[in-house]
């Protein structure tokens, strides 16, 4: 079997499990000239399948991009599935996040969202896994996370924080519940959005922060009030390049997400889409959430940093304790 024929399997299997792909459903795939043979993937598969399908490449003379072309507004229009196969751009956030916006108001659409997907991880990992045991862990979590008040994050890197999680439901990308969707490709996490105006501690980045990549040094972020207040690192280029993100406007640097990764395939690339997915893994965001339950940070960025081996004690609302995972694994 030829790489590309194991993409189209990778992109079916993944439509079929996590979106729900169905004969009737009328398909987008966005895409670029980087990612081009994804998107080729992901089109070839729907068309296997007997879906419609629409490919729409990014115009690379406009990138970053910063509003929605209006072309592709009108292709949205009447689609039942948007996938989103694209070079993950730091500078492009603003873009995704209104085109995000745009497609979770259209009731109709489930949406598979892999910026900066790779050919490495269609072949050989995150896309090619057990996605039944994954959705029964996914599941598994979610309960044990009923009724939580506060989440005690800590790691052996020096996180160390508390976040305040209580009527924040968990959500997953697993599979599809109902439309409007929202899933990774490649999937696997589940998240939340603590309140934003609460949260203290410290942040050390140890692994990779979305669109930027592996830290070379440690990045400490200190956290009051759900705000970052101070940045840290060894790293200054780094330090300079994390303050310009978070400081893109006054909600960018407010607190916007806790994840915890649950995809067995997923390998510790320097990708965040893959490394937040891996197991033994937890992620903290800063910026837009409005697309988790009660989140209310309407920034126009939503950056992850990401962490090894977290242990999360979890306070219910009884008042009763418990450890959802300790060094990165699981307790259950």
């Amino acid at each position: 079997m030829t790489n590309f024929k194991r993409m189209i399997d990778s992109a079916q299997k993944a439509m079929i499990h996590v979106l729900n792909l169905n004969k009737e459903d009328k398909v987008l795939v966005l895409s670029d000239e980087n990612t081009k043979t994804v998107g080729d993937a992901f089109q070839n598969a729907a068309i296997d399948y007997g879906c419609s399908v629409d490919l729409y490449l990014l115009p690379e003379k406009s990138r970053p991009l910063l509003e929605i072309p209006t072309e592709l507004s009108e292709l949205a229009e009447r689609k039942t599935i948007v996938i989103n196969v694209f070079k993950g751009l730091s500078d492009e956030t603003p873009f995704r996040v209104k085109w995000i916006k745009k497609i979770l108001n259209t009731k109709s659409i489930r949406l598979g969202h892999g910026p900066g997907i790779t050919k490495s991880m269609m072949i050989e990992g995150p896309m090619n896994i057990d996605y039944e045991m994954m959705v029964e862990t996914a599941e598994i979590m979610k309960k044990r996370l009923e009724n939580a008040k506060k989440a005690h994050v800590s790691a052996p890197g020096g996180t160390d924080i508390v976040l305040d999680i209580e009527n924040r439901g968990f959500s997953t990308d697993v599979q599809i519940i109902k439309a409007p969707y929202f899933a990774n490709l490649p999937c696997g996490e589940i998240w939340c959005g603590p309140v934003e105006s609460k949260g203290d501690g410290i942040i050390v980045c140890d692994g990779s922060i979305g669109d930027i990549g592996k830290v070379k040094k440690p990045l400490k972020i200190s956290v009051k009030n759900g705000k970052i207040v101070k940045i840290e690192s060894k790293d200054k280029n780094l330090v300079k390049e994390v303050e310009k993100l978070t400081r893109l406007d006054e909600e960018a640097s407010v607190i916007g997400e806790l994840g915890i990764g649950l995809n067995p395939g997923a390998k510790l690339s320097g990708i965040l889409l893959e490394d937040e997915k891996a197991l033994q893994t937890a992620h903290i965001a800063f910026g837009n959430n409005t697309d988790m339950e009660g989140g209310q940070n309407t920034s126009i960025t939503h950056r992850d940093f990401l962490f090894y081996k977290p242990t999360i004690k979890i306070t219910y609302k009884d008042d009763s304790t418990k450890i959802l995972m300790k060094n990165g694994n699981f307790s259950f």
